[in-house]
């Protein structure tokens, strides 16, 4: 058996997708398996034994209807005998109608549903501490006969040299292993999904208080460093000792490797909180108030992996109330959300990690 799964968007979409492999080899260790994905997404599969081939999505496809048909083309050519299509995007719907596979597999959407031979609608309530995000991808793989109350993990493979190699540069730049580091995820992916600056400092003090000898890593790109520096410069001057604001990632892979070393990564909710999910790294996850909290908060279980969300503290501002409209509303909502209304749950947390 031959498969394609199709996964655009973003680094935690094509890492949440990714259990589909693991799902599938267990059942059928010889099929051939095969993702589809955007180019930049890559470092958070690579080194995934259940992959066996990588097709990449590029931004030539994105902006050619020529380009794309093209490599609807190749595609169909590898005579696949599955498509999974995870979020059924305009140019997923084109590879997957011009696909020869007899078993095309997609979300229910009225306007495509013809391309598919199965499809499903999104659950709304979720049934265990996976969240909806992995328990309705899991959906998908009902027309392949495996059960899916099986849940699988997303993980993420990293080399021993690529671990050894962050560990030497954390001792070259004078941390110390033996003492709490945490990784912050001090920004989100827009700015309506990053914690006002201000209060994110706040955030940061609140760590540095709890344990006066931890040490702070930002994650941060180097398109972001004068963002990132801003939050810096709001900390208390004793919480700026504590962070080494230029020991960072500079690139995906290394930021991985270096969050393998970490105790918690502590921030934004994103791809950064998924990816030290994936690692087996604790998170304490800060909720964007628009976002569906019910959908994101894999595995949490108020112990390794804990969310606070706007909606925990005040649901009466979700009554009657669209995902939509509270979007445009981020900016007003992420100002209610003040560090006094998660500080109490995070110091709770901390208590959890080595005393300084």
């Amino acid at each position: 058996m031959k498969v394609l799964i199709i996964q655009q968007k973003m680094i935690g979409d094509v890492l949440a997708s990714s259990i589909l492999f693991e799902a599938i080899k267990n059942k059928y260790p010889d099929s051939e398996l095969h993702y589809l994905i955007n180019t930049h997404t890559y470092p958070v599969v690579e080194g995934n034994p259940f992959i066996d081939k990588v097709q990449f999505f590029t931004p030539e496809h994105e902006k050619s209807k020529r380009k794309l048909f093209e490599f609807a083309k190749i595609l169909r050519n590898e005579n696949y005998d599955v498509i999974i299509d995870v979020y059924s995007k305009t140019s997923s719907n084109i590879i997957s109608f011009k696909s020869k596979a007899k078993t095309k597999i997609s979300k229910y959407k009225h306007y495509t549903a013809f391309i598919y031979s199965h499809t499903y609608r999104n659950e709304t309530i979720a049934k265990t501490n996976a969240g909806l995000a992995i328990e309705n991808r899991m959906q998908l793989l009902e027309p392949l006969n495996i059960d899916t109350s099986k849940i699988v993990r997303p993980k993420i493979f990293l080399t021993n040299s690529e671990k050894t190699e962050a560990k030497r540069f954390l001792e070259a730049n004078h941390l110390h292993l033996e003492k709490p580091l945490f990784m912050i995820g001090v920004l989100g992916s827009g700015i309506n999904k990053t914690y006002p600056f201000g209060y994110m400092a706040k955030i940061i003090d609140c760590i540095v208080n709890e344990h006066p000898k931890s040490q702070i890593l930002f994650n941060y790109i180097p398109k972001q460093i004068e963002d990132a520096k801003a939050i810096f410069t709001l900390c208390q001057p004793k919480t700026q000792k504590q962070i080494y604001f230029n020991v960072f990632g500079k690139s995906l892979r290394n930021f991985l490797a270096l969050t393998s070393h970490c105790d918690a990564l502590i921030g934004n909710e994103g791809g950064a909180i998924n990816m030290a999910k994936a690692l087996n790294i604790p998170t304490f996850t800060i909720f964007s108030p628009w976002i569906e909290k019910e959908a994101w908060n894999m595995f949490d279980d108020d112990k390794r992996h804990t969310s606070i969300h706007l909606k925990d503290k005040n649901p009466e501002i979700y009554i009657g109330k669209t995902a939509k409209q509270m979007k445009k509303q981020s900016s007003d909502l992420y100002n209610n959300f003040t560090p006094e209304l998660i500080t109490p749950k995070l110091k709770d947390y901390l208590k959890q990690f080595k005393a300084s």
